[in-house]
This record gives structure tokens, sequence and C-alpha cells, in this order.
């Protein structure tokens, strides 16, 4: 008897496709969710470049002189192109005003004449990493902005808005798959027919500074 049933079951292919599928359905998952979360970090990292070319265009746009208005107005836009990923809250925009130092000699260099952020992100990379609002203004400490090998400085003539903009993903899926890395991007863009780059401020405006998260 027993060697009948071991001869049928031999031949027997009922339910093999749904045996294989079993067996091969964790791997589609696993291949599929980590799909879905690799293509949501490219979403996320696309969305961090657009916030900082956004910001430091807009910011460079404004003519004759900008105020804190302004620049509250441009903090506030880059936020909302990042709504869709909760920017304001795991994001951070550093929005510097570069421009020369007006000294001569081995002084001569580049000076951050004011420095505004917005978000919430508070880690060591949403820091300046270039250096914080009055850095040379007495000396060459600052002769351009950027990562080494990508440096840019402004001519003797204008003056350059330089977006910082780090953000802490947001995973879709799970942060076992790919973590929460910090993303960073940076952009600059030179000012265009603006007359005084100080800002100009009235009582009732606050003043997005540095400091505060």
């Amino acid at each position: 008897m027993m060697p009948v049933i071991l001869r049928r079951l031999k031949v027997e292919a009922h339910g093999l496709a749904l045996t294989e599928f079993a067996f091969a359905l964790p791997l589609v998952l696993v291949l599929l969710l980590y799909g879905l979360e690799t293509a949501n970090l490219g979403l996320a990292t696309l969305r961090v470049h657009q916030i900082a070319a956004t910001a430091a265009d807009n910011a460079a746009r404004v003519r004759d002189s900008i105020s804190e208005d302004d620049v509250n107005e441009v903090l506030v836009g880059g936020k909302t192109v990042g709504e869709r990923i909760d920017f304001a809250e795991r994001g951070r925009i550093i929005l510097s005003d570069v421009l020369t130092n007006g000294l001569t000699g081995t002084n001569a260099g580049q000076k951050i004449l004011w420095q505004r952020c917005a978000g919430a992100l508070n880690v060591p990379q949403s820091q300046p990493l270039y250096g914080i609002e009055g850095k040379g203004a007495t000396d060459n400490s600052l002769q351009a902005m950027g990562k080494p090998g990508r440096q840019i400085a402004p001519s003797p003539t204008s003056a350059m808005v330089f977006a910082e903009v780090t953000y802490r993903y947001k995973p879709v899926v799970s942060a076992t798959l790919l973590g929460t890395p910090i993303l960073r991007s940076e952009a600059s863009f030179i000012v265009r027919e603006r007359q005084s780059e100080t800002l100009t401020t009235s009582p009732a405006t606050p003043i997005s500074r540095c400091s505060t998260f």
C-alpha cells in the first residue's frame, strides 16, 4: 500500500505552483518593499535639492533692498515646498548673504553679512557648515562657500545668497530598510539688481535667527 501512495505522490502536480509561490513570496515582498523605499528616498532627495535651489533663487531675486519680511517669506516658501515630506519638522534651511569684506592685502576675502534659518531639525549636520553671521568681516577666514572642489564666491562687485538645506529622511515603509539618513543640499545664486544687502526690519517683524529651532 505504501509504495503505491509514494508513486502517486511522485507524479502528483496539483498545488505545485501554489507551493512555489509560497516559497518565493517572502523574497518578492522584500524586494518590493526595498524598491518602494528606495524610490521614496530618491524623491525626498530631489525635493531637498529643490528646496535649496528655490530658497537661494528667491532670496537673490529680491530687488533694490531686502527686508526681514522678504527673508521670512522665502523661508516659509521653502517649508511649503517640503510639506509632503514634513520638512518643517524634519528639516532645516540656512540662508547666508555673502559678499566681499572690503578689506585689502592678506585680509581680503568674503564675509557673511547676514544669516537666517528655519526648520526644527537640530543636529550637528544642520548647523551652518561654512561659518555663522559675521564670519570673514575682519579677516580672510572666509574665501568661498561650499565643499572643497565645489567652492563658489561672488565677484568683488556683487553678492550671493547661499542656501544650506538638511533633512532627516522619513521612511514610507520602515526605518529598518534604509534607516533615516540626513539628506543635504546646497545652492547659490548671484544677487540681481539689489542696491543694499543690509536687512531692513520693523518692530513687528519676527527675525528668523539661527539660534531658534
